[in-house]
């Protein structure tokens, strides 16, 4: 069995090698009928226009070999790297921030310990990317710099694209773009989107929302990490790039879908917490299992189970939640 998966993730010592097994055979099944679609959809251009074909497609899966372009396409990235020929070089050969630096050489060597291809001892070793990359864009967008969190984003963009321009780039629509104020040195947009999703819940899996209610549990305390690594180290990796995927062409709802499916997915065993601890916990075991690495399945389900969500619903909820915050200073 290997230890080190295609993106070079160590396996944990309790890896169930035989369901993932069971599970990437049939997979790739998908995987092969998914990059014969792709290639005649793409017909060896570097271009693609947004349709509901491209959604369709985009939902069941971009194959790997595609997954780079796509990205930059959908995102706005490629328009906006090709508008600002030579930025990126430019935000690195400037003047530098020394506090800026500080903090992103912190966070280096706590930067995916698990992933071989992030060791010193590597070659190419991709903390050297990853710090340009993320120093290029705290000098880029003064207003959010560097904050914990995107050390995460920016490698899974490098792994991907193993591009640094591509991954500065798709950096910024995230940041800039389809995540609203998440990175803010305020946090005010994931603050925000936090207990939006509260309110969904309440919407949707009323029961869960009143047995956190009950016990006093903060949204924050269960899902931050979900919204701030956007399921980075929460969700495997295969199942994460497919909610990227989408989320790079849908926008920030599709974090909510996730979300919503996770835990109206596993309701029931939500429901026999009896306290504050024992909600946390099966809160993070939510998010193991079969249910989660079938990504396929899972990926099919995120736009079935939570029903209707419309972008209107989410930005009507924002405003309300984004109020209550802020006067509560």
């Amino acid at each position: 069995f290997c230890r080190v998966d295609p993106y070079g993730f160590e396996r944990p010592e309790d890896f169930d090698y035989a369901s993932y097994e069971a599970f990437f055979s049939r997979y790739l099944v998908v995987l092969t009928r998914r990059a014969i679609k792709w290639s005649k959809l793409l017909k060896g251009k570097n271009s693609i226009q947004k349709s509901l074909k491209v959604k369709r497609y985009i939902r069941k899966g971009i194959p790997n070999e595609h997954r780079a372009l796509i990205w930059m396409i959908v995102s706005g990235a490629q328009t906006n790297m090709e508008q600002n020929p030579g930025y990126y070089h430019r935000l690195l050969e400037g003047e530098k921030n020394d506090k800026l630096v500080e903090a992103i050489k912190t966070d280096m060597n706590r930067t995916f310990p698990d992933n071989v291809k992030f060791r010193k001892t590597a070659d190419p070793c991709l903390q050297h990317t990853l710090y340009n990359v993320l120093v290029a864009y705290g000098h880029h967008n003064k207003a959010v710099g560097y904050c914990q969190g995107m050390n995460f984003i920016a490698g899974y963009l490098i792994l991907i694209t193993k591009n640094e321009e591509e991954s500065f780039w798709l950096l910024d629509a995230l940041i800039g773009r389809i995540l609203p104020d998440y990175y803010s040195p305020a946090m005010l947009g994931l603050k925000t989107d936090q207990e939006v999703l509260g309110e969904l819940v309440k919407m949707k899996v009323p029961a869960v929302a009143e047995l956190m209610e009950r016990h006093g549990v903060m949204w924050t305390l269960v899902v931050s990490r979900w919204f701030i690594c956007l399921f980075i180290d929460i969700l495997p990796v295969e199942t994460v790039l497919r909610i990227w995927d989408c989320l790079f062409y849908e926008g920030s709802k599709v974090i909510f879908r996730v979300a919503l499916t996770l835990i109206k997915q596993h309701q029931a065993f939500i429901l026999e917490a009896t306290n504050f601890p024992d909600i946390c916990d099966k809160f993070k075991e939510i998010t193991k299992g079969t249910f989660v690495t079938e990504c396929h399945t899972f990926m099919q389900k995120i736009f079935t189970d939570p029903g209707s969500l419309s972008m209107a619903t989410i930005n009507k909820l924002r405003e309300t939640c984004r109020e209550k915050l802020l006067s509560q200073g």
